[in-house]
């Protein structure tokens, strides 16, 4: 038997264990309101320079001599205070005081972004797509990295692409969806079966789930479904907290067919009747296929049905080719959305 003596022993070392943690938990979220009091300070400093700048030396002398006044403060500034004052920040400062002119947003959005954030933001091309960026990067707590990496496999314009499916009136709400999805990470050569793609988006559900988007979680896998007897079975079911729905996907090899509309309407009507909670949405449903037919899904409106289609890509082009196929996809979409609000051509027009 352990002696008195050894228990107390044994009691004050898990007391001290147990005083480090709490010591340790202490220092760690001291550290942590600490850097991110820096990384706001920083941000802002970042701004105030970029306004003061363009505001005093680029809004006011002619454009030789600004540039020689900036490129006279650079060399100062990093004698004094060290790196991250070369010319070319100077001017990234500039540009981040034009592009984000409100400094109450800067200062709030500094809370949770931190400058390296804003670098990889500064690019992005219009103040609609940068608002999507930024909504994501908060939402999602992404990193400097995955934000870099949502914008360059082009989250809002598939985003968008999506949307071309779901007008006014629709089920769907906008934003849910995107279109196409990028499954390249599944590693899936050009020859395979809907069961090898089911079995891969199973194994890397993580990636895949960071793909659909924020907030869905994993149901089912082959969910079956008795009907008069018979069984069918849905490839995959996913829950969606933000929109508090369930959303079925069905997988296909190959072109849409108006076939599958009536199957994933099926598929619906049955987690409608047997599924869905009393607090919760009707389900929605996402047909994913290796190629959409955009026309046909126009036609067969299945958004009022809230069901969606889009296309999958296990393989990506290089990056200037895939930018330039997903801008003409965009540019479509944006096209049959104009089309849609202008409504269906007329053959009698007024005479007077």
């Amino acid at each position: 038997m352990m002696s008195g003596c050894r228990m107390a022993d044994v009691e004050r070392l898990g007391e001290s264990g147990d005083l480090f943690d709490r010591v340790s938990e202490l220092i760690e979220e001291a550290r942590a309101v600490v850097a991110a009091q820096v990384n706001a300070a920083l941000t802002l400093m970042n701004w105030q320079i970029g306004h003061l700048i363009d505001s005093d030396v680029l809004g006011k002398q002619r454009a030789g001599y600004a540039e020689e006044i900036v490129a006279t403060l650079s060399p100062q500034l990093t004698k004094r205070y060290g790196r991250g004052f070369d010319k070319s920040s100077l001017y990234r400062m500039v540009r981040f005081s034009q592009t984000f002119p409100d400094r109450e947003i800067v200062a709030t959005l500094g809370q949770q972004l931190s400058w390296s954030h804003f670098k990889v933001l500064l690019p992005v091309y219009s103040d609609e797509a940068r608002n999507f960026y930024i909504q994501q990067a908060l939402d999602a707590r992404l990193s400097v990295r995955a934000l870099r990496e949502l914008i360059g496999r082009q989250g809002f314009e598939r985003r968008e692409i999506a949307n071309a499916q779901t007008p006014g009136g629709s089920v769907v709400p906008l934003d849910t969806f995107r279109d196409p999805y990028f499954l390249d990470f599944l590693g899936l050569e050009n020859a395979y079966a809907e069961r090898d793609l089911e079995d891969a988006l199973i194994r890397e559900m993580e990636a895949f789930l960071l793909e659909v988007g924020n907030g869905w979680t994993f149901v089912a896998r082959q969910k079956r479904m008795t009907i008069d007897n018979d069984d069918f079975y849905l490839d995959l079911l996913f829950y969606s907290r933000p929109l508090h729905r369930l959303i079925a996907v069905e997988l296909k090899i190959g072109k849409f067919k108006a076939a599958h509309e009536g199957q994933m309407k099926l598929y619906l009507k049955w987690l409608d009747r047997y599924e869905r909670r009393s607090d919760e949405e009707a389900p929605l449903g996402l047909i994913l296929c290796t190629e959409t037919s955009r026309e046909q899904i126009e036609l067969l409106e299945m958004h009022k049905d809230g069901i969606v289609v889009a296309e999958y890509w296990t393989t990506l082009p290089p990056k200037e080719e895939l930018q330039q196929r997903i801008t003409q996809i965009y540019r479509a979409a944006q096209e049959r959305v104009a089309r849609r609000a202008l409504g269906p051509a007329r053959d009698d027009e007024d005479y007077e």
